[in-house]
């Protein structure tokens, strides 16, 4: 208790008392161990140890474990190392966790070399788990270290590739969705496109679902960087998936393919709109859209899409409103912005056909 309320002071106190009455045991080293851990002295923390063998008391797999997490901090790794040997003789927990213990006290203290060091070291006895390398990945995209990540993620995808059947996954580490997700943000952050694109197909190959929320801003700005076929990848997985893409990525869409000339597909985007979410393409929405994205689109391209909308969207199509306002932005983008190019003003509510828009 006075350990935990960080009282140090009167846990040397209780311990002084202790050593008099000749009471003291393993557990009372642990506490003045992490005592002294917490005060940041490390050579005293050496020197209780050996006073508790030097009296006999055997101490506990947590008693070494907490001396070993204490050197890591203080950046004496092989010391640390030194007690897994005696951590090993009464230890219940498989060694991959106390391996794991120490590579943390090292990033909890800042020294990532020294963990990226045990990480090494551990690899030579026993398998990282999954925990441990998102551990050490985190760590190294936290300080800049973007290869050494990016080496460990492939290395996560190979020994997966391995995997054959259940009980393979035992000795084996696949990457998981956190796993993914740090190396997508930290591609973002590092403005690795060609990264991006190969992590989000892995991410997807192995099974993992799109987050509207967490993935479409990634895509979207990938697509800005010259990676365009990353949102029709993701547009197909949403829909396959049944999941209605959110209109930035919609409209990222309606843009691609406009600029492709293919207004079947630009205006195919615009079918599976929710009516909840009209606001999102009012034509004050669309207006913006083609003014934010003018060196984009051309004369031509918009009038064949005003054509190709007031020619082919029936009178009672269920996303009329939709249509309509695009063709008026359309129309008044073109007067302020092209030199006044005049199109047909012929009232699209009463001039749409009955002919089915293609896929």
């Amino acid at each position: 208790v006075m350990y935990a309320c960080g009282k140090y002071n009167l846990v040397h106190e209780f311990f002084r008392k202790m050593q008099k009455s000749c009471t003291a045991n393993a557990l009372t080293y642990k506490v003045l161990i992490n005592t002294l851990w917490g005060e940041g002295k490390t050579d005293e923390a050496i020197l209780a140890v050996q006073e508790m063998e030097r009296r006999g008391i055997i101490g506990s797999a947590s008693l070494y474990y907490d001396l070993a997490r204490c050197l890591c901090s203080a950046g004496r790794c092989q010391e640390a190392l030194a007690q897994i040997d005696k951590i090993c003789k009464v230890a219940n927990k498989p060694l991959v966790v106390t391996y794991t213990g120490l590579i943390q006290a090292c990033l909890e203290s800042g020294r990532v070399q020294d963990g990226a060091y045990i990480f090494g070291q551990m690899r030579g006895f026993c398998k990282p788990n999954l925990v441990t390398c998102n551990i050490m990945l985190k760590a190294y995209l936290g300080h800049a270290m973007f290869d050494e990540a990016n080496n460990l993620f492939h290395n996560m995808l190979e020994d997966g590739n391995k995997v054959t059947n259940k009980a393979d996954y035992k000795d084996r580490v696949t990457p998981d969705i956190y796993t993914f997700n740090i190396m997508l943000d930290a591609c973002v952050s590092e403005k690795r496109w060609e990264d991006l694109e190969y992590i989000f197909q892995q991410m997807l190959q192995h099974g993992y679902y799109i987050s509207t929320k967490h993935h479409v801003g990634m895509i979207l700005d990938a697509c800005r960087a010259g990676k365009g076929e990353l949102v029709e990848l993701t547009w197909k997985h949403l829909t396959r998936a049944d999941q209605v893409p959110p209109p930035s990525l919609v409209k990222e869409r309606f843009l691609l393919k406009l600029e492709e000339d293919d207004y079947d597909a630009a205006l195919y985007s615009l079918r599976i709109c929710p009516l909840s979410g009209l606001r999102a393409f009012s034509k004050k929405a669309w207006l913006n859209l083609l003014e934010e994205n003018s060196h984009r689109v051309t004369k031509d391209a918009l009038v064949g899409l005003i054509q190709k909308i007031v020619n082919s969207i029936a009178a009672d199509d269920s996303q009329k409103i939709v249509f309509q306002n695009l063709v008026s932005s359309c129309r008044e983008f073109l007067w302020t912005n092209m030199l006044r190019v005049k199109t047909d003003q012929t009232d699209v509510s009463a001039s749409f056909s009955h002919a089915p828009l293609g896929p």
